[in-house]
């Protein structure tokens, strides 16, 4: 509630963000997240590019530094669009680009957390910093990802995806509160 009113009072627009993104069998769904941009900014750039975007609101900031805008995709969950772990689901623009043997990160249903969201905590940072960021997240970024997704297909289970959990949360705790640098292990 605190948050849903942070972002009413800090700028125009709904309290949350819908966007289309790929789900398990390649099925497009709408996620749920906390708004965390100005009304009408997805019109431009799929990738936000840390804290040089203007797009962000003040409240985008800090409600992205610690992921609280993921916390509405427990709706999604609970519609069974998504689980709290699996691989990201990402937008069809991305998937796109994706090989026959990569769309197989599509067999599982998507989640909150994965093992490529901790490794990537940091990843708006290493956009601001790339000269290209869409080319380096299509060549780079994204590449490491599908592999850490195929990865956890392969080898996802009950205590994997507990694991997980607690990984993620120690995660943001030690790179946004203690340290504020770089994660990426």
């Amino acid at each position: 509630m605190v948050l849903a009113i942070w972002i009413k009072s800090d700028s125009k627009g709904p309290v949350f963000y819908r966007q289309v993104r790929v789900g398990r069998y390649n099925r497009d769904f709408r996620i749920f997240k906390f708004r965390s941009m100005r009304a009408g900014s997805d019109t431009g750039s799929l990738i936000t590019i840390g804290g040089r975007d203007p797009r962000i609101t003040r409240s985008g900031y800090f409600i992205r530094k610690f992921k609280f805008d993921e916390l509405p995709q427990l709706i999604n969950v609970l519609v069974g669009d998504m689980s709290l772990v699996g691989p990201r689901p990402e937008v069809r623009h991305y998937v796109n680009f994706w090989t026959p043997e990569q769309m197989h990160v599509l067999d599982v249903r998507p989640g909150i957390t994965d093992p490529a969201s901790i490794k990537f905590l940091n990843e708006n940072e290493l956009l601001e910093k790339a000269e290209d960021p869409e080319k380096y997240y299509i060549e780079v970024i994204m590449q490491e990802k599908i592999r850490l997704y195929l990865e956890y297909v392969e080898k996802h289970n009950f205590f994997y995806d507990l694991a997980l959990i607690f990984k993620t949360f120690g995660g943001i705790v030690k790179e946004k509160l203690f340290s504020g640098s770089s994660m990426q292990s």
